[in-house]
């Protein structure tokens, strides 16, 4: 029986598929392409918005992983439907890893490099900054494989289902390294306004959750060098004796360890453990990425309409992510300062704040993440490099095989739905 996908992962967005296919080997992948006038690759589900709805859905859940560590050991080969937790115990046992990991290990790499999902780290570019190398097939059932350095390489990696189904990732590692983390509680927003960049670089990677109340909240500090202590207060916030969870009250069981005790890389990164799906299907998530110079600003700015958002979270949570060169990242030559909400399953109110932080934030050039919820239009229109993904596109999917009507209105202005 052919499972079709239906919701995503949170059960916050129902998908409109009336059939998936499930091809077992990339020529299978690319004789359905040509045969399909309409197709939409599904990976983990983890996206919040329309960005891969379609009439007929495309799975590579059937086709086998396969992991290489290639040439001299700096750069591994993976099935694109791999999820970070799965690439992460093959890199253990070549004591190698990859330079960031998102909140959720969950999620697939060909799902996220796609969004540009990121992980954080002043000096840690997204997800997609890793890839050197890609196998994407086009719109004609072409097998197109691209390296770093090639021609609309940069344009590739970012492609928003807009492109083509990416079939296999290659991906810089490194290494295998430690990494402790320990939560600060009580952080004080005077404090917060004052010192963003002093708190945003207390580690190799630094979340601020908060509740947008009356404090900013608790800060969590990932560091990964053994010899680097963690001292007893930061800023005015007090460190933590027991694990934490990201929500304040809930359980910690299923956050990774805290209290600065060193483990391997992928069981500190995230923020859940890799054998536990974080949800329970009440939660929709928007974000929002805006230069890390005017961080404070923004800050600010959404405090001062605080009464028209706070009420519908459940958490939210501030982290950095470094400049890269991918087309449309929304980290596109700009360090930036990620603004993350996680919101109670309410689609109409949650729309609705959403419109309220977009009018907040738009005196200071922020960028809507692709996957998660917002209510902007043409969005690509903000991105310097939107004509020539725009050509790219009508080489790689002339007749439109790949697109449906929210990638035309976000990315390309267009309200025209007819064929889509």
């Amino acid at each position: 029986m052919t499972r079709i996908p239906t919701t995503n992962w949170a059960a916050s967005f129902h998908y409109g598929f009336q059939d998936c296919l499930y091809p077992s080997s990339v020529d299978a992948v690319c004789d359905i392409v040509v045969r399909s006038a309409k197709i939409k690759a599904v990976g983990s589900g983890h996206s919040f918005n329309a960005i891969a709805d379609g009439d007929v859905a495309l799975s590579l859940a059937e086709l086998p992983i396969n992991p290489v560590i290639e040439g001299d050991g700096t750069r591994v080969s993976v099935g694109a439907h791999c999820t970070y937790g799965e690439l992460a115990l093959f890199l253990h046992r070549h004591h190698l890893a990859v330079h960031n990991l998102a909140s959720l290990p969950h999620i697939s790499i060909a799902g996220a490099i796609a969004t540009a999902t990121h992980g954080s780290g002043n000096r840690n570019g997204n997800l997609a900054t890793a890839v050197c190398g890609l196998e994407i097939v086009s719109g004609d059932g072409r097998l197109v494989k691209v390296t770093r350095g090639d021609a609309d390489f940069a344009g590739m990696v970012v492609h928003l289902g807009a492109l083509g189904i990416v079939t296999r990732v290659t991906l810089d590692v490194q290494p295998e390294f430690q990494v402790a983390q320990s939560v600060y509680d009580g952080l004080a927003w005077d404090k917060l306004l004052t010192n963003l960049d002093d708190v945003m670089a207390l580690g190799y990677s630094v979340s601020v959750f908060t509740k947008w109340g009356q404090e900013a909240g608790s800060v969590w500090v990932k560091r990964t060098a053994s010899n680097d202590d963690f001292p007893a207060a930061i800023h005015g916030a007090t460190r933590a004796t027991e694990n934490r969870h990201p929500i304040s009250g809930l359980d910690a069981q299923n956050a990774t360890q805290q209290l600065g005790q060193y483990g391997r890389w992928s069981d500190r990164l995230p923020h859940f453990k890799m054998g536990f799906t974080p949800s329970n299907g009440e939660e929709i998530q928007s974000e929002f990425h805006l230069p890390r110079k005017h961080g404070a600003a923004a800050i600010e700015a959404l405090l001062s309409i605080r009464d028209k958002f706070a009420h519908l979270l459940q958490v939210g949570e501030l982290r950095t992510v470094a400049a890269d060169d991918l087309w449309l990242s929304p980290q596109y030559r700009r360090d930036t300062l990620s603004i993350h909400f996680t919101w109670v399953r309410d689609q109409e109110a949650v729309n609705a704040a959403v419109e309220h932080i977009e009018q907040a934030l738009s005196p200071f050039s922020a960028l809507p993440h692709w996957g998660k919820v917002f209510t902007g239009r043409h969005i690509g229109a903000k991105y310097e490099k939107l004509a020539e993904f725009a050509r790219l596109r009508d080489r790689m999917d002339p007749d439109r095989a790949f697109s449906n009507a929210w990638l035309e209105e976000a990315i390309f202005g267009s309200s025209e739905t007819q064929g889509f």
